[in-house]
């Protein structure tokens, strides 16, 4: 860089070249030193430099101040790129940081984003924790440019800002403005003044294909500091963490209709429960009390059509090559839905949920050793499916494993180990397994963890366990060894034999049973076969099911009903929440109780009332119930009145008619003339309401109810019934719907894909997830003041 004589000095100085490597360039030209063709430009436009002349600042300069950097990390996408700044704390740690690699010249490892990041300062690279994402650069940023095109100002390089900030030093220190930088890439700055920094670049050789040079050479906007540009720095979390969540995806590997992963989708919703905590637990929090709850993304789908599988190969080789982009979909999403009904992919599926959340867990655990709270797991859609079906099959510490004879050998059959993997084909990894001592017996004991932990691939793995279980399993199955899940209603024609032991052959694979058997054994009757299904690293608080399938699956796989009593063993509370227009969503509740009606629990708008188009629908229907029932209740008396004749006087008594017999008729006539008067009267009254309506109306749905309906009300109280729905969810209700958007009553078809994909930017599910939290922690709801 060298500093060119200006209108106003004469100072010549070098100074070192600009990185020409620099990300910063590729936003405008990414031609080296040696690539420019045409010569740096000598003077800036006139036009352009002369313009700024009346912008000239005050005669009295102010001091120099260093100027306070701030860290920014890149965030790339398919077709952009954007700088985001850390908050204030991570900010000032990172700056710390820094400051010690420069003494101590050692790479410093600083935690930021409630420690999910790790920044390594002196490499200038920020990578993630907890999940699987490149490695993303960091920058100490002092300078900011924006282009005419760009909607926000990006942060030069660092060598970059140090040339620029040396420079203005020296204008600053000597007064000297309107000085011209121009650097070994071709751009070229002028510092009009200390609030007019203007950056021009360099004009190529001109062609038909090139654009006007007024376009080339329009400048940029120059900001110092990030206090001059307009940038939102977030608020930085709380260290402490109250309660920890895992949150398992669907089908496909985008959860919304923005095709963004879980990781970003996990992202919004730790954002909105932030806010919220803000503004519904906010003296909670400045007092102390509550920190922040946090939530990860939990990812098996990269896991079953990875290459360890090899299920996508397959798929592929049997697709048909017409609308390509439909069968991707399908292959790459909805088959998931299949997968998990195969024993071989089912058994893949859950091992990854299971393993990757006990991972997740104990990487937790060594980040936040002073954590001690409980844990929660959030399904969505197929991912809920999957919690419950491995929630159902969890053990507590006391439970044993019932119904395996653990004390007699298995005999598979008379091979042997080394021919029995001849026969599969794997006979390469004969002397891992003889390495262990393990025999064909303790084979069969071995999980897929273990073999897992040998080397052995995921391939060979599924081989082994699959030979294992077709040998192993049809002969215990004749044992009896298979448990049923307690409160998995039976039919009653299939419950027990006449000994009241259970039938053998109820049992086989060819009959359809509709009895809910224990997964971890031999199940036939639910579509899993051959489950075995692994155990969580704890015993979670509450299991949230976004969008969930669950009731339908039950259904499907023959459970006819849910028995009350029943609950998971290691998890005491269940909500099955969804949107009133998801396609994929079932209730619970009607397995539970299906002798009552009820409908779903209301979930409240997270400002405190009921949105405004719903609280309309339920006046109207209040109001159309009440006229219908007055106004058809007048028309008919009125109609009977205008029907029935008067009644006729009543002739003398003939002879032979007794006393009784006249004093019946008697009786009968002036009943009828009372009759007749009461109809005469309602027939008036039927009149004055139709007269009196508006006004009646006004006052009972504008003024408060009206005298008649109050003292109808008092004088018959309505008591709601206490309901119980069981104790999957310790005896409260299960069911919760949310509150559909205005726009979205117009059409519910319309927005049925995404009422499915609604639930990651729901404040209302979020905050529905905070009450139940925080409620266990004996920290009371606060409703802000709209």
């Amino acid at each position: 860089m060298s500093y060119r004589p200006g209108e106003r000095g004469g100072l010549s100085q070098t100074a070192p070249k600009v990185n020409t490597n620099s990300p910063t360039q590729t936003a405008t030209t990414e031609k080296t030193p040696e690539e420019q063709v045409s010569p740096v430009v000598d003077e800036a436009s006139p036009s352009s430099t002369s313009s700024f002349e009346m912008l000239d600042m005050e005669s009295v300069p102010a001091p120099y101040k260093e100027v306070q950097p701030h860290w920014f990390f890149c965030r790339r996408a398919e077709d952009s790129t954007s700088w985001l700044p850390f908050s204030t704390e991570d900010s000032d740690k990172l700056e710390n940081a820094f400051n010690n690699v420069e003494d101590k010249g050692e790479e410093v490892v600083v935690a930021v984003d409630g420690e999910r990041f790790d920044v390594h300062v002196k490499e200038r690279k920020r990578y993630a924790v907890y999940w699987e994402q490149g490695p993303t650069e960091v920058r100490r940023c002092t300078w900011f440019y924006k282009g005419d095109k760009d909607t926000r100002f990006m942060p030069y390089p660092e060598d970059f800002s140090k040339n620029l900030e040396e420079a203005y030093m020296i204008a600053v220190t000597l007064d000297e403005w309107k000085r011209k930088l121009e650097f070994p890439t071709g751009e070229t700055v002028i510092l009009h003044n200390p609030k007019l920094i203007m950056q021009y670049q360099p004009i190529g050789l001109q062609d038909e294909w090139v654009s006007s040079p007024s376009e080339q050479t329009r400048p940029r906007t120059v900001k110092r500091g990030v206090d001059n540009i307009s940038v939102e720095i977030p608020e930085g979390e709380p260290e402490k963490v109250d309660h920890l969540v895992f949150m398992v995806h669907g089908i496909g590997p985008a959860c919304d209709l923005r095709f963004r992963s879980i990781i970003q989708c996990v992202n919004d919703f730790r954002s909105a429960s932030l806010s919220l905590l803000a503004s519904h637990y906010k003296h909670a929090q400045q007092d102390g009390k509550i920190g922040r709850v946090e939530f990860l993304p939990v990812n098996w789908h990269s896991a079953l059509h990875g290459d360890a599988t090899g299920v996508d190969e397959d798929i592929q080789r049997i697709t048909l090559p017409s609308i390509s982009r439909l069968r991707h979909f399908t292959n790459d999403t909805l088959l998931d839905l299949f997968f998990y009904n195969s024993p071989t992919y089912c058994q893949t599926i859950v091992d990854t949920v299971a393993s990757e959340i006990n991972r997740l867990h104990t990487l937790f655990k060594q980040r936040h050793p002073e954590f001690h709270g409980a844990i929660s797991v959030v399904g969505h859609s197929l991912g809920s499916l999957i919690l419950f079906d491995l929630l159902t099959n969890q053990r507590t510490e006391t439970d044993a494993r019932k119904g395996a004879p653990s004390h007699e050998p298995f005999h598979l059959s008379g091979d042997t180990l080394e021919q029995t993997l001849t026969r599969l084909g794997l006979q390469q990894y004969l002397d891992t397994l003889q390495a262990e001592n393990l025999d064909l017996e303790s084979l069969v004991l071995c999980q897929d963890s273990d073999l897992k932990g040998l080397g052995i691939p995921l391939g060979p793995r599924k081989k082994i366990l699959n030979y294992v279980r077709r040998k192993w399993l049809p002969e215990h199955c004749n044992t009896g060894t298979v448990r049923l899940a307690p409160g998995l209603q039976v039919p009653a024609e299939m419950a027990s034999s006449d000994d009241g032991t259970q039938q053998q052959s109820q049992f086989h694979r060819a009959q359809s049973v509709t009895s809910a058997v224990d997964y971890e054994y031999f199940d036939v009757g639910i579509g899993q076969v051959s489950i075995d299904y692994p155990q969580l690293a704890f015993h979670p608080q509450t299991f949230f099911a976004f969008g969930s399938p669950i009731g339908m699956f039950l259904t499907v796989r023959g459970l006819k009903r849910v028995d009350p009593n029943y609950t998971f063993p290691t998890c005491k509370s269940f909500y099955n929440i969804y949107h009133p227009y998801d396609p994929v969503a079932y209730r619970i509740e009607p397995m539970i109780v299906s002798e009552v009606d009820l409908e779903p629990m209301l979930i409240p708008h997270h400002k405190g009332r009921k949105r405004m188009h719903l609280e309309l629908k339920d006046s109207l229907t209040r109001m159309s119930t009440d006229l219908k029932n007055n106004v058809l209740g007048s028309l008919r008396t009125a109609w009977q009145s205008f029907a029935r004749l008067p009644v006729a006087a009543l002739p003398p008594v003939e002879e032979g008619e007794t006393t009784i017999e006249r004093d019946i008729q008697e009786t009968q006539a002036s009943a009828a003339v009372t009759a007749s008067a009461k109809r005469e009267e309602k027939s008036a009254d039927f009149w004055t309401k139709i007269l009196e309506w508006p006004m009646a109306l006004h006052k009972h749905y504008f003024q408060g109810v009206c005298e008649e309906a109050e003292s109808s009300v008092s004088a018959e109280p309505t008591e709601e019934p206490e309901i119980k729905v069981g104790m999957l969810n310790g005896g409260r209700r299960i069911d919760f719907v949310l509150q559909e958007k205005p726009i979205e009553s117009f059409n519910e078809y319309l927005f049925a894909i995404q009422s499915h994909l609604c639930y990651w930017e729901s404040e209302d599910t979020a905050l529905l997830l905070l009450k139940e939290i925080y409620d266990k922690l004996g920290i009371p709801f606060e409703q802000p003041q709209q």
